[in-house]
């Protein structure tokens, strides 16, 4: 009866430790992973789900690195985990056949089997014919390959804008989003956002929820670049402009903003001819 109970707690004991092994891949510094980048792990829980992302190094010659997406059940390991590799190197095609290779070797596993180390292992294994084909087709159809981001710009104007909550909200969605640009506060409003088109669409969508009614986009700008879209942001950050108000009523709700100012920080950032299509007068400094 002792003995059968020390074989027991030598099998849970085992058991223990291999669970370590793969928990200590959600626990360690990335500078302890067999890793490599800047961003090689990266958490976060949502439900009773667990998922996060490995950078493995493939090829340390050429720094060619892929994804791992990691999604774990709540009953993991009981449960397999679903798993995703991703890499810009990497043609659909080819990112497709990586996948089916990583999720047939999955399902070929003991059920209950931890396998988060096995199948890193694996992406490091199998990857490389994968990355060697789509070179040999990319170099079968162009020599460069190159790869185009378009940076989108919105000008929106709004009647007013003077409530601290709706301030505080248009400046959490820019800054989640990471947009660049302004918030004109006081009478009228305006917004400029730019960005990624996907992210600057998403602010729209959030700010005009539930109600915001005398509000419009006035102008959107397009522009293509093969380099990063950061090169062609006018702005640094996302501002919050607040120009000398004129009018009897102080900073009430009903002051009006200096459009002879914000003309000026138009124009310091080449944006000039913003200024008639949001209001449709040309606008004019007056001489000082």
């Amino acid at each position: 009866m002792v003995q059968q109970k020390e074989r027991s707690g030598q099998r849970k004991s085992r058991r223990s430790n291999s669970r370590l092994q793969d928990v200590a891949i959600l626990i360690a510094s990335p500078h302890n992973l067999p890793l490599t980048g800047k961003k090689s792990l990266a958490c976060l829980s949502v439900a009773a789900e667990l998922i996060f992302f490995l950078c493995v190094c493939v090829c340390s010659l050429f720094k060619v690195k892929v994804e791992l997406q990691v999604l774990l059940p709540h009953m993991y390991p009981h449960v397999a985990p679903q798993l995703f590799a991703r890499s810009n190197a990497l043609h659909r095609q080819q990112q497709l056949q990586l996948n089916t290779g990583l999720a047939s070797h999955i399902s070929s596993l003991d059920s209950g089997e931890l396998c988060i180390c096995g199948a890193v292992q694996w992406v490091k294994d199998h990857s490389l014919p994968y990355l060697e084909n789509s070179k040999i087709s990319s170099e079968g159809t162009s020599k460069e390959v190159v790869v185009k981001e378009t940076l989108h710009r919105m000008w929106i104007y709004s009647h007013h804008i003077y409530r601290q909550e709706l301030r505080k909200k248009i400046f959490d969605c820019a800054r989640k989003l990471n947009l660049t640009g302004f918030c004109l506060t006081g009478k009228p409003g305006v917004i400029c956002v730019e960005g990624l088109r996907e992210n600057c669409e998403e602010f729209w969508r959030l700010i005009r929820y539930p109600n915001w009614k005398h509000i419009s986009c006035k102008h959107v700008e397009n522009i293509e670049t093969e380099g990063s879209i950061d090169n062609l942001r006018l702005f640094r950050a996302f501002e919050d402009l607040q120009f000398q108000a004129h009018g009897d009523y102080g900073l009430r709700n009903d002051y009006h903003m200096d459009l002879g100012q914000f003309l000026e920080f138009l124009k310091q950032h080449q944006s000039g001819h913003i200024f008639q299509i949001l209001f449709g007068v040309e606008g004019k400094l007056s001489d000082k």
